[in-house]
């Protein structure tokens, strides 16, 4: 970078804000991809951090004018490589923009970027309110929840990021400020750029400051893990549970030895020892009885259903036991792990894939721990180190599992998004007309290719 550009950022955010040096500049270079799938991190990059919009626009505008390669950074949580800076350039952490303000009237918070998800439930708590929506770690801000279209456990009647923004205030890749929506119920002036801008990773936009719906809080919840002795009688259970009339704040498919393993190295015991296959459902409600209708009308179905006991969880501490032990998963798998796929289908097909993933396993003599979010059909398939495997096999693994999803109605991603290393796949099973029109909208955005360029589209 030259010294005459680090003197105009200077100039625009101030001295202690723009970052450089190879020691300093380390903890913004990499996010939580699997070591093995991580791109090559550029360390020719400068790290700015703005105070505030206005200086995002000016650093926006100086980059564009520069043709300097920006990549927006928030918690660093993603999982396929999207804020990694892959070329020289500026990488813009949004981390001091980190502001909340609660409109309880219209139960929205106004959250710039660079909050974290741990202050939004906080802010909203403190407000009476409730943020029903929990995407994973809470160290992920709102910037990057918003622009990689976050979703979660609690999916299934929370719904995911995009369901919750009414508004945001973005800069554009040429600098221009635009603000989209507000604290609006309705909105249906022209085409919808808001929700264009959420989930583009970064390429067409810096989300600096959204609008997020909340909710009033649920008077009551439980946890239930229920036991079967077969995938497939599990999996099955679902549907079942949704023509039931119970909607859950959560439906989470777990095999007992991933999770007695994950429970272990966390020092920690995982309480349902029946059954190899399980089902943990979150439930919420408005009030204890009708929690404790639900909870019955559950139990009798899961009797009816051929389930093991069901464990009941009531108390606080036992449900933050089980749901730690469970959003821990990844992390205990994290150190023998090649890549972690996030494959969608219909959540009726949901069987049949896992039944395809148990195949190719055998197929490939490989290990393929799953586990994932039941109710929307979100399947998390591990692909573990093998020795002696070259990256073609590793390749060619990940590759029949893609093409199983979409031919089962599916999608390569429901979740994680195309970031850096879903590039090649994208490609592949992406409609070529799409791929044509999503490149055609990066350039109008983006004329000269500066943000978050090398990610997405091939």
């Amino acid at each position: 970078m030259r010294e005459e550009i680090l003197s105009e950022l200077r100039s625009i955010v101030g001295e202690d804000w723009v970052v450089t040096g190879e020691d300093r500049i380390q903890g913004y270079l990499y996010d939580e991809t699997p070591p093995p799938m991580l791109p090559k991190a550029s360390e020719d990059v400068v790290v700015v951090k703005p105070g505030n919009t206005r200086e995002v626009s000016e650093i926006i505008k100086l980059a564009n004018r520069y043709k300097i390669p920006v990549f927006p950074r928030g918690g660093g949580t993603g999982l396929v490589g999207a804020c990694v800076p892959t070329l020289s350039g500026i990488v813009l952490s949004l981390e001091r923009m980190n502001k909340i303000v609660v409109d309880k009237e219209n139960l929205i918070a106004e959250a710039e970027a660079g909050a974290t998800l741990a202050d939004l439930i906080k802010a909203a708590e403190d407000a009476g309110l409730f943020f029903p929506l929990h995407p994973g770690d809470e160290g992920a801000q709102i910037g990057g929840l918003l622009a990689c279209n976050a979703g979660g456990v609690r999916a299934i009647k929370t719904g995911v990021m995009r369901n919750y923004v009414k508004g945001m205030e973005v800069v554009l890749p040429t600098g221009e400020i635009l603000t989209l929506g507000g604290k609006l119920v309705k909105n249906n002036a022209g085409y919808d750029l808001m929700h264009l801008i959420i989930g583009s990773e970064g390429t067409l936009g810096v989300i600096t400051k959204a609008w997020i719906r909340l909710q009033p809080k649920s008077a009551a919840s439980a946890t239930i893990v229920v036991p079967f002795k077969d995938r497939e009688t599990a999996l099955k259970a679902v549907p079942a549970i949704f023509h039931e009339g119970i909607i859950p704040l959560a439906i989470e498919y777990m095999e007992r030895d991933l999770i007695e393993k994950t429970a272990q190295q966390l020092g920690l015991t995982w309480p349902c020892k029946e059954g190899d296959h399980q089902l943990m459902l979150i439930l919420t409600e408005t009030s204890e009885a009708a929690l404790y209708d639900a909870c019955e009308k559950l139990m009798n179905l899961c009797e009816r259903l051929g389930s093991l006991e069901p464990l009941l969880a009531e108390s606080r501490e036992e449900q933050e036991t089980i749901l730690k032990i469970r959003s821990e998963i990844y992390s205990a798998l994290r150190s023998n792990l090649i890549d972690i796929l996030d494959t969608t289908v219909p959540p009726a097909q949901l069987v049949e894939l896992i039944k395809a993933t148990e195949e190719l396993g055998k197929k490939y003599n490989t290990y393929l721990p799953v586990f994932g979010h039941a109710g929307d059909g979100n399947l998390h398939i591990h692909i573990m180190k093998e020795e002696g495997w070259t990256q073609e096999e590793y390749d060619r693994l990940r590759d029949e599992i893609y093409k199983k999803a979409v031919e089962l109605g599916g999608t390569i991603t429901g979740e994680h998004g195309i970031g850096y290393t879903r590039k090649k796949s994208i490609q592949k099973y992406l409609d070529k007309k799409a791929l044509e029109l999503m490149k055609a909208i990066k350039q109008v955005f983006d004329p000269n290719n500066i943000l978050n360029p090398d990610k997405i589209l091939p």
